[in-house]
């Protein structure tokens, strides 16, 4: 054991545990796993963590070896996340590398903080402005003082349903695929309670002083009709203070079946698109550089390769890279006349489970002119805050290793509480054959205990590892560990 750790300590020090990166716009949480691999596997900060990885495979037996397959075959560094967030959303994405993808549950449970831009006069499928408008309603005298009052009905404790275009399951089938099919809902819509502890209105926008807009897209009459349906439903429900009747033992057995079966055909796509992104990792460091120079050339904007020396050329645009349309352009016009309506900015702090464009939609349902949430940032999760040490920018990866480098391996020992020596360098912790590290205490509300299931603007397979599988989703916290 002794000689392990020396052998540890002279190739250098391995680093696992959890760090945040702030997530753009427009990308799944999956996609986001698949740029940091491309990035961090082939890094002098993470060689150790590969070199030990390879030296367990090593011993391990011929039928262990043949156990794996072939896409865990592949030496790569082990990543996950600690709950995906919505391609319209911006903003805190936990990352798990190593033995860190082993704590990721633990964000299952944690408060997180988010700030909403909610545009109203118009109410949407997916209670967001890229979904389909399914209705409109006045808005010409809506104040500030009254968003205000009609907020206070959603602080506290109270029981919130979900969106339609969630992948809540209904007899084997997400929710969404009903609204497509137009088929009706085949019974209540489950309710979930939720704790919102801060909720406030931080900055009021009068009509014609934001570009915020609703989408150009209408519903078809049938989608309307059923949506409307739902949405009765959901009032009676809310209403009422009897509990929507309970699945039969048979009921709950079929959607565990088809459940597992959605969850099968996920990781076959997510393998599909990880094929891709290996072969572009297969190219020789000839090509590679080749075509790295290339894209340089063509943007002229030289790329820092740090000490890495050749860099890999920026990951392929895949399937979870653009997945909402850019807003238009500020000369476009806007689809109503006049100013337009007005918008809010609102800030919450809300435990596990909630869902923010369920708060938008349902404050205009309360306003009664319709609302829809225009953008989305989780600004902290746990004890994980944009702007700080233990969460990078995702733009840093493709400045080099020499950049995002030090910025992933202070978040790291941060997590795994390393001590700092009076030069300024980080002091790496004893390692010990066979124990894990205890996981640290993340904020939990001791009585929140159900996952979150996910919302999807437009459903874009996630890969997950949890048993509760969720489309792109705004704020979700089904953990993913992915070793692609």
């Amino acid at each position: 054991m002794k000689v392990a750790k020396l052998f540890k300590m002279a190739q250098g020090k391995i680093m696992e545990g959890v760090f945040a990166i702030n997530k753009p716009v427009g990308m799944s949480s999956a996609q986001v796993i698949r740029d940091c691999q491309n990035y961090l596997n082939p890094s002098n900060l993470f060689k150790p963590l590969l070199q030990h990885e390879k030296e367990l495979r090593d011993r391990e037996s011929k039928g262990q070896q043949k156990r794996r397959g072939r896409a865990k075959r592949d030496l790569r560094v082990k990543m996950g996340h600690g709950g995906t967030l919505d391609p319209l959303a911006t903003g805190v994405l936990i990352l798990g590398v190593g033995k860190g993808t082993k704590s990721l549950q633990n964000f299952l449970m944690c408060t997180k903080t988010y700030e909403t831009i909610v545009l109203f006069g118009a109410s949407t499928d997916t209670y967001d402005r890229v979904g389909r408008i399914i209705k409109k309603g006045p808005y010409d005298d809506l104040t500030r003082p009254m968003v205000e009052k009609a907020l206070e009905g959603f602080r506290g404790r109270y029981k919130q349903m979900p969106p339609l275009y969630s992948a809540l399951k209904m007899e084997g089938k997400p929710l969404y695929e009903y609204a497509r099919e137009g088929k009706p809902i085949p019974r209540e819509i489950p309710t979930r309670e939720v704790d919102v502890t801060e909720l406030e209105l931080v900055e009021w926008y009068e009509p014609g002083t934001h570009e915020h807009r609703w989408s150009a897209e209408e519903a078809d009459q049938t989608e309307k009709n059923l949506v409307d349906s739902v949405w009765r439903v959901a009032k009676k429900q809310a209403s009422s203070e009897e509990e929507p009747r309970k699945l039969t033992p048979e009921q709950e057995e079929e959607e565990t079946k088809a459940l597992a079966d959605y969850q099968s055909k996920k990781r076959e796509a997510e393998e599909r698109v990880d094929s891709l992104v290996k072969e572009e990792n297969r190219k020789s460091p000839k090509r590679r550089k080749v075509e790295t120079e290339a894209a340089t050339k063509a943007t002229e904007q030289p790329m820092m390769s740090g000490a890495l020396g050749d860099l890999p050329p920026p990951p392929p645009a895949g399937r979870g890279s653009n997945l909402i349309p850019p807003p238009p352009a500020a000369n476009t016009p806007p689809p109503w006349e006049g100013k337009g309506p007005p918008a809010a900015k609102i800030r919450m702090t809300v435990t596990s489970g909630f869902y923010v464009r369920s708060l938008c939609h349902d404050l205009g349902e309360k306003l009664g002119c319709g609302a829809m949430m225009a953008e989305l940032v989780r600004s902290r999760q746990g004890d994980f805050v944009l702007g700080t040490a233990n969460c990078m920018e995702y733009t840093d990866l493709i400045k080099g290793e020499n950049v995002w480098g030090p910025k992933v391996e202070k978040a790291l020992d941060l997590w795994n509480g390393v001590k700092t020596t009076t030069d300024g360098k980080a002091e790496a912790p004893k390692v010990e054959e066979d124990k894990e590290k205890p996981v640290p205490a993340v904020e939990t509300k001791a009585e929140e205990v159900e996952a979150a299931d996910a919302t999807t603007s437009k459903p874009e397979p996630e890969s997950e590892s949890s048993a509760t599988v969720q489309e792109t989703v705004e704020k979700d916290d089904q953990p993913a560990t992915a070793k692609l």
